[in-house]
């Protein structure tokens, strides 16, 4: 997949297409997404909508999947998703594909255990329309690690070089990963595993975007995928959410 990260004008889009085609060295990209969104939403850790009267940005749907489905016809990309989006633009694009233009496969949202906002909205969406998520943070930061745990910032930890990343670092979540790692350490297993395993099962997910700066770490990562996580496991995991949901949006 390559990700689209600036302006959404036809001009822009043609081309950083093209731009990513010469410095990927291909002919064609499988996925293309746009990473988010322009308009004025809630993101990046923002939790409520605030609307912006003066944010006339739903005229530039049908732009945008004209020139993606010229990029399309061309053959430069196969398929569109989106990133980092709400379940209302996600049924805008929806609604335009079922007048004939292409069609979002995909949306790569932040989803983990410190993160479970996907499931408010987007979820319903992902499942009835048949658009996966690609789940990226799912270890919150590292957070779900548990290498934070007690105070502890290992040199060169993402938390040790991007310090400003205080959505990841909160009281709250730092006491929603101490309940977690007992839940873990209770039915044997590491906090990685269990972390990566819950996104894993989740039928709406399409892929778990794991990240790793060690060989180690890679293991045990891609090791998770034959975690399988019990009834009674996700019944202590949703009480945990219950009393401290989503302390990092």
């Amino acid at each position: 997949a390559h990700i689209r990260t600036t302006g959404f004008s036809p001009d822009s889009i043609r081309e950083a297409v093209d731009g990513s085609l010469k410095r990927l060295q291909t002919d064609y990209i499988d996925l293309y997404q746009l990473h988010w969104p322009e308009r004025t939403t809630n993101m990046f850790g923002v939790r409520d909508y605030s609307h912006n009267p003066d944010d006339s940005w739903a005229e530039n749907f049908m732009p945008i999947l004209e020139t993606l489905d010229s990029l399309i016809q061309s053959g430069k990309i196969r398929q569109i998703g989106l990133s980092n989006e709400n379940p209302w633009a996600v049924m805008r694009y929806m609604a335009l594909a079922e007048k004939g233009f292409p069609r979002m496969v995909t949306i790569q949202n932040p989803y983990s255990l410190l993160n479970r906002l996907f499931e408010i909205g987007n979820a319903e969406v992902s499942m009835r329309e048949g658009v996966g998520l690609l789940a990226y943070s799912p270890l919150a930061f590292g957070v779900l690690s548990g290498k934070y745990r007690g105070g502890t910032v290992p040199k060169n930890s993402r938390l040790d070089l991007f310090p400003r990343m205080a959505r990841y670092s909160s009281q709250q979540c730092k006491d929603a990963t101490e309940r977690y790692a007992k839940i873990a350490d209770d039915a044997g297993m590491s906090l990685t595993h269990m972390a990566l395993a819950y996104v894993t099962q989740q039928p709406f997910v399409t892929s778990n975007i794991i990240g790793a700066t060690q060989m180690g770490q890679l293991k045990e990562n891609i090791d998770s995928i034959s975690v399988a996580l019990s009834d009674d496991l996700i019944a202590a995991i949703n009480a945990v959410h219950a009393e401290i949901p989503n302390p990092a949006p």
